[in-house]
């Protein structure tokens, strides 16, 4: 697949897991909890022990189903290593040159971090294929509103501290995606399946 197709496959429900596990064990058990709720698109923060372990097992169950990401991706050497996991793309919480250039050498998109109009003109300047706004729970909707009012051609991933009632109201400002953690992981498998997919409804709804 090429950059733009896997961008797109991972942003389409316009929700992405964000899975910053203590153990690879838990990051594994909340990545199958969401992927069999309907989820299909999540990221393992490389804080997470053995987290390119992770990435490379799920990808090899996944197949084409979900897509598969690496976060907290820092720097160029850090990408590389995520790339050869098997990871899907890239997410920063920070602009690294580095990171966009190992991902595009190997095909991946690559989500970098930005916080102001600047890096935010620096990272499409760069390729960015998205732009991740973290930690989101520092802004508000109104920041992606003001920021695309100069720069509509800005994709924004506001990631972090997002809950599900926050969510859509990010996606109706003019996010393409929100990335949340633990609000989507809290309770049994029944109960992560519904709010799931009362979510999806809302952000379709948010995003029409």
């Amino acid at each position: 697949m090429y950059r733009w197709e896997i961008t797109r496959a991972a942003l389409a429900q316009r929700v992405f897991a964000t899975i910053r596990g203590e153990s690879y064990d838990q990051a594994a058990a909340t990545a199958d909890t969401l992927l069999s709720a309907g989820l299909t698109t999540l990221e393992i923060s490389l804080t997470t022990p053995f987290a390119l372990e992770a990435v490379t097992t799920l990808v090899r169950e996944v197949g084409d189903d979900a897509v598969i990401g690496a976060g907290t991706v820092l720097d160029g050497v850090s990408a590389r290593m995520a790339i050869e996991a098997g990871a899907r793309f890239l997410l920063s919480p920070n602009l690294d040159e580095q990171v966009l250039r190992t991902g595009h050498r190997y095909g991946v998109p690559v989500f970098p971090g930005v916080a102001t109009p600047t890096e935010a003109v620096r990272a499409l300047e760069l390729g960015a294929d998205a732009l991740t706004l973290y930690p989101a729970i520092s802004y508000t909707p109104d920041w992606i509103t003001d920021v695309r009012a100069i720069l509509p051609q800005a994709p924004v991933l506001p990631v972090g501290g997002i809950t599900v009632g926050a969510a859509p109201d990010w996606v109706a400002a003019g996010a393409v995606a929100v990335g949340m953690g633990s609000a989507l992981t809290d309770g049994d498998r029944a109960t992560v399946t519904k709010r799931l997919t009362t979510l999806l409804e809302r952000l379709a709804d948010s995003g029409s």
